[in-house]
């Protein structure tokens, strides 16, 4: 068997080996990571040798940790890393490189279809009807995207979405309310098979699918990096924040909303954001969590775009797509069915 797994802002580790009458043998790790000293190698190796190949992730890696001695550095990668590699080998797992790819960017849509079009797509990949897909957002109206599980009252201000002209809308995916206002987030989606993050606990595959946009935020100069469990920041602070939802297709959406401007005292008016909510982030207001992509880069935010477009095809080889007519007349009908309802959007009042 053969696993490989790319740790987000690190090393590729590979773990080859055999499964006889239920257990590892014969296991080989291997990688462009660093370990010193030499020997602590075979350590790695023992330590999965004899493993009961129906071990999870967390018993893989703490016979990893025991095993290892007391002086061994790792560096680029870690024993969870050997441990999800060895779990991918287990399964049908498969990598960024065994796709072909589509970048879509299509014209202004509003908010609730494009919550539609995250189902309506997420659910064709994961039934191989549609390649997996990169798409960005474009939208003319302001909006309040809640979570899947967040009350409407909780997290919404009537008053203030009612003065500043934003709609609120509720989404299939778990995650916090992000405020949209036209023209001011950069948000996109991915819709990926299940397969790719095969092997993965849900916070692995967060840093994993997360991995290629903090390489394209370096790239325009912002030193980006992963905060578990789902947000994207850099030192001045938090840029944005990541959602994901597994459908029963197979399919795997994941989508990010990034600041790119904000207007501080409007998002403290449409938003309730409580002392509790920001209590574990040590700061006084929360209007300091968030650092728009605009004052720490000076592009327009097309140009941003462009540049994680260009980030993308150059790490997986897309080519350009566009939503098929098809497509969008079945997330307009769920629009209708499902996504402008009362009962969706005060599923959690």
């Amino acid at each position: 068997m053969h696993g490989e797994y790319k740790v987000p802002g690190g090393k590729l580790v590979v773990v080859d080996f055999e499964v006889r009458d239920g257990v590892i043998v014969n296991p080989r790790v291997a990688g462009d990571f660093f370990l010193e000293p030499d020997e602590a190698l075979g350590d790695l190796d023992a330590a999965l040798t004899g493993l009961s190949a129906a071990s999870d992730a967390k018993q893989i890696a703490a016979a990893i940790t025991a095993g290892l001695r007391h002086d061994a550095v790792m560096l680029g990668f870690s024993a969870e890393a050997i441990a999800v590699a060895v779990r991918r080998a287990m399964t049908d797992a498969t990598s960024w490189a065994d796709y072909e790819w589509e970048i879509v960017h299509d014209a202004a849509v509003p908010p609730r279809t494009h919550l539609a079009l995250d189902e309506v797509l997420a659910t064709r990949v994961g039934e191989g009807r549609r390649k997996p897909t990169l798409r960005f957002w474009e939208w003319d109206e302001s909006a309040v995207v809640i979570g899947s599980f967040q009350s409407v009252k909780n997290e919404v201000d009537p008053e203030g979405a009612e003065k500043y002209g934003f709609d609120v809308v509720r989404r299939i995916s778990g995650g916090g309310a992000m405020m949209m206002e036209r023209g001011n987030v950069v948000t996109y989606s991915l819709y990926v098979p299940g397969e790719l993050v095969q092997g993965m606990s849900f916070a692995d595959s967060y840093a994993f699918l997360d991995d290629w946009v903090l390489q394209g935020l370096r790239a325009i100069g912002i030193e980006a990096t992963y905060q578990p469990l789902n947000d994207i920041a850099s030192p001045l602070g938090k840029i944005g924040g990541a959602a994901q939802k597994r459908l029963g297709s197979g399919g795997v959406l994941h989508h990010v909303t990034m600041s790119y401007d904000l207007d501080n005292e409007k998002m403290l008016e449409v938003l309730r954001i409580g002392r509790e909510k920001i209590s574990d982030k040590g700061i006084a207001s929360a209007a300091k969590r968030v650092d728009p992509l605009r004052s720490q880069t000076g592009l327009s935010r097309a140009a941003v775009i462009e540049s994680l477009k260009q980030t993308f095809t150059t790490l997986y080889g897309a080519t350009p797509g566009t939503v098929s007519a098809d497509e969008l007349a079945e997330a307009e009908a769920l629009v209708e069915s499902k996504f402008s309802t009362r009962e969706w959007l005060y599923r959690v009042p």
